[in-house]
């Protein structure tokens, strides 16, 4: 299969033979909403936590006593049954969110994304980006010539040049292969690969 190499001016400048193995791939989407959803939960932290009845601040006193009065019988105002009571199942900040994703589903998930980003055309070979300074308007000028809202750049080594340049571009991610995830690859709008990273990426998924 081959994919257009383009410059950073936007133009093409050759073609790039890439493996049909890795960018190739039927479309599932049942394991891409998998993988995507299970990545989701295993990046979950433990930020939530409800009170139960011992939490609840109320006195431990009785409503009222026990016979006499009509009314159902009452132990203590911090009662689950009650307005404000403890919760009977509260959730816990050490509650567990992760899924189990085995290595060859995941894999299988990234090869069937990268190659609807390809047939989509959101896929993209670009030469390598070299900075001189760590200036953002020298990457921001290198950028406007790849026409994207969003933009994932996927580059063999993070110089800091390149890093610090980056940082306060807004709807730009820069990762390496390894860091590859499917979230990023479908939520923006294109993924810019240079060649480099591009062999890396397939003996990564291959």
């Amino acid at each position: 299969m081959d994919i257009n190499v383009i410059n950073n001016k936007g133009k093409s400048t050759s073609v790039k033979t890439v493996s049909d193995d890795v960018f190739n791939k039927d479309y599932s989407e049942a394991l891409i909403h998998q993988i995507v959803t299970a990545f989701r939960a295993n990046g979950r932290g433990g930020n939530r936590a409800q009170k139960n009845r011992a939490s609840v601040k109320f006195s431990t006193r009785k409503p009222w006593k026990q016979k006499g009065t009509g009314r159902a019988r009452a132990g203590r105002a911090s009662s689950p049954l009650w307005r404000s009571g403890g919760n009977i199942f509260p959730s816990s900040p050490l509650e567990n969110f992760t899924q189990k994703v085995n290595k060859k589903m995941f894999k299988a998930g990234m090869r069937c994304i990268m190659s609807q980003l390809v047939r989509d055309k959101r896929f993209s070979v670009i030469d390598d980006i070299k900075l001189k300074t760590p200036k953002t308007k020298e990457l921001v000028a290198i950028l406007s010539s790849y026409d994207a809202k969003s933009k994932l750049i996927i580059v063999s080594n993070v110089e800091n040049n390149l890093d610090l340049a980056s940082r306060n571009i807004p709807n730009l991610k820069v990762l390496v292969p390894t860091q590859a995830d499917p979230i990023s690859l479908v939520n923006f709008e294109k993924t810019f690969i240079t060649v480099s990273a591009l062999t890396s990426l397939e003996e990564l998924y291959a």
